[in-house]
């Protein structure tokens, strides 16, 4: 090995996660560490995991023990590691375990086992950090931890309360990514609507003015900048009125993507969830009335303990008035300390699979006759890959990973974050095709 000690990083999870991992790199970076992509190079590996249900349970450990067999050194953090027994249970060998956003443990733990080559202070990093979505996108997240304890979730034991960060500190983070050449700003948290809830919307300053320090006074700073700005897990409280005026200004997007989970009442009183479908739809209603171009995304829990037909029925029946634009949705299951693990009427699994194929067909449905509406629209699109004989881009209505692609055919000079002005000539049920305009 080189002098240089090496670290290999594993991370898995959520955009949130994803954020987490961004920022123990780049101080791993600061530090003189070398980042290793193959677990037999590096001296020590870090697997930043997650527990939200059962599959991300699985996958982080056999990811746990794919390092421990092929490097043998390894330090495990994130919200798998709130109960410490979760993983040493499984494999008693690993060097450490921290929860969730523990940043300076783990690189305390990393010092231990792999001492740093040298003195931070000595050294340049971008002032963006480093990051692991491509270059012209980045995810800003805005808070830790959620005030809500919807039955099936265990976010808020993991994660805890909702700590929203400075808005001052916020936006300078947001400043950096767009200089270093971001394109595109992804805002997460577990909550964001409620950003600032916990400080009492107190005042921050940045660039030598108070701001208060709440999720429409963020969203106005923020579409100041040249860069996207696309907004994430905003639940549909009243002061969201407040921002739709604002997307049709500046650089923050017509884009919502609210976590619904349900279209029956008596479903979402089960969740702990706002059991309030009829005022959803109304202001769904009043947004589109005031902002035709808003594209709604949402998820929702299908065979939920309990849901009967007739329940079922009644998510059918909302999200066929809702007419969202993109939409996830997944099979309950039990995840190991939710409260929802001992509802009576757990729905048998093979119905519940019935029932989510049923679901993702109406919405696929709906999701077609939406995007056939843009057909011969003109539409700026954020380039993302460049290949032989086509480009994938993504519309103001597509979020990367999770949404559609605008595919454009043929072969140009063009890089990845770019913008450009297409024609959309063509849709299916989850992209759209499109030709330059010249």
């Amino acid at each position: 090995m080189s002098n240089v000690p090496k670290i290999g990083f594993v991370s898995l999870g959520c955009p949130k996660n994803l954020v987490d991992s961004e920022r123990i790199l780049t101080q791993l970076r600061a530090e003189g560490y070398e980042l290793s992509s193959s677990y037999e190079e590096a001296e020590l590996v870090v697997v930043n995991t997650c527990g939200f249900i059962d599959s991300a349970v699985e996958e982080s450990l056999d990811v746990i023990g794919d390092a421990l067999d092929e490097n043998g050194r390894v330090i495990v953090t994130g919200c798998l590691g709130v109960k410490t027994e979760n993983i040493t249970d499984v494999h008693p060998s690993v060097l450490a375990v921290t929860g969730p956003h523990a940043y300076e443990e783990v690189m305390e733990l990393v010092h231990e086992h792999c001492p740093a080559p040298h003195d931070p202070i000595n050294d340049l990093l971008p002032k963006a950090g480093l990051k692991l979505t491509p270059k012209h996108y980045a995810y800003l997240k805005i808070s830790e931890g959620c005030n809500h304890s919807c039955s099936f979730c265990i976010i808020p034991d993991m994660r805890g309360k909702l700590v929203s960060r400075p808005i001052g500190e916020v936006l300078q983070e947001a400043n950096n990514l767009v200089e270093s050449g971001v394109r595109e700003l992804l805002v997460v948290s577990q909550d964001t609507s409620a950003y600032g809830l916990d400080l009492k919307y107190r005042p921050d300053f940045y660039n030598g003015k108070p701001l208060a320090t709440r999720i429409q006074t963020l969203a106005r700073e923020l579409s100041q900048l040249q860069a996207w700005v696309r907004l994430h897990y905003v639940y549909p409280y009243p002061h969201v009125d407040d921002l739709i005026p604002l997307m049709s200004e500046g650089n923050l997007l017509p884009y919502l993507d609210m976590p619904l989970q349900h279209g029956s009442e008596k479903i979402l009183k089960l969740m702990k969830r706002p059991a309030a479908t009829e005022k959803v739809l109304d202001r769904i209603q009043r947004w589109r009335t005031q902002l035709p171009e808003l594209t709604l995304r949402s998820t929702f829990i299908v065979g939920f303990p309990g849901e009967t037909e007739d329940d079922f029925n009644e998510l059918l029946d909302f999200l066929r008035e809702a007419q969202l634009d993109r939409v996830g949705a997944f099979a309950y299951s039990d995840v190991k300390g939710a409260q929802s693990n001992a509802l009576p009427a757990h729905v048998p699994e093979e119905l519940k699979q019935e029932r989510l194929q049923r679901f993702m067909a109406l919405q696929a449905d709906i999701s077609a006759q939406r995007l056939l509406k843009r057909v011969g629209s003109s539409e700026i699109v954020l380039l993302d890959e460049v290949h032989e004989d086509h480009l994938l881009a993504r519309s103001q209505a597509d979020a990367p990973e999770i949404d559609g692609n605008v595919i454009i055919s043929g072969e140009w000079d063009a890089q990845p974050g770019d913008f450009i002005e297409v024609k959309i000539t063509g849709s299916d049920e989850h992209d759209l095709f499109a030709e330059v305009l010249e």
